[in-house]
């Protein structure tokens, strides 16, 4: 299964939200922000070389607590990409591991379009601010343009007053809130998913369920020798139960 992560506006956590929803799914986060790459950096070839038609993307992928497709950072690696490969790179990911989890460009990009086409569910992380609600709804209308299902909305950072039921209608999808966490913020620049460091902290729970909603229904393998996904987090969450 291919999900999108979405955002209508940068800075709103899609990065720190899409690699630690990898880490919840046992699944590889693609950094697909051709030209502005926030996940940890390759050290061989990247995205930008498959893209070129250099390198089989089974080849870039780079190790660690989260298992990473990293896009390069040269602004010439981003020129020469081409975005119609795209599709085939994420389904060849797929295939050898299950789930794939698109760390998206912000806003209605075509580098953001062709991700988000391609992929068979979506999660749009939103901000409270008044601000940056409308570029979440017009990221939800493209959604909807395209045939992509959103199956949920990560509401990072909220506030009291936060009308979170209005977000869930106005959005039409159910809002998962994830609460201010310093752990969080530096889990991608750590390389420390906080599924790992902290599985019972509030914001794991928040991030288990956005994993849950995101695959439910999905009976999708985790690639060779693993369990699936619904079980994966099914036996993280038994973790939040315990004691």
């Amino acid at each position: 299964m291919i999900v999108a992560v979405v955002g209508g506006k940068g800075g709103v956590g899609k990065t720190t939200i899409a690699y630690n929803l990898a880490a919840a799914c046992d699944g590889v986060v693609v950094d697909a922000d051709l030209g502005m790459a926030d996940l940890p950096a390759p050290t061989g070839t990247d995205l930008h070389d498959v893209l070129a038609g250099r390198a089989d993307p089974r080849d870039c992928l780079r190790q660690g607590p989260v298992t990473v497709l990293p896009c390069g950072r040269s602004l010439a690696g981003a020129r020469a990409s081409d975005l119609t490969r795209l599709g085939d790179a994420l389904r060849t990911i797929e295939r050898e591991c299950g789930i794939v989890v698109v760390d998206c460009p912000a806003g209605r990009r075509a580098d953001a379009g062709v991700p988000l086409a391609v992929a068979d569910r979506c999660l749009l992380v939103a901000s409270p601010r008044s601000f940056a609600l409308p570029d979440a709804i017009r990221t939800r209308e493209l959604a909807r343009e395209l045939g992509t299902g959103l199956a949920a909305v990560a509401l990072n950072r909220p506030e009291d007053v936060t009308p979170v039921d209005r977000i869930a209608d106005v959005l039409g999808a159910p809002v998962e809130q994830l609460p201010e966490d310093v752990a969080l913020s530096r889990s991608v620049i750590e390389e420390r998913p906080i599924v790992a460091t902290q599985p019972r902290s509030g914001t794991t729970r928040a991030i288990l369920a956005i994993a849950n909603r995101v695959t439910a229904g999905s009976n999708v393998g985790m690639g060779a020798g693993s369990i699936g996904e619904g079980n994966a987090i099914r036996q993280k969450m038994a973790v939040l139960h315990k004691g």
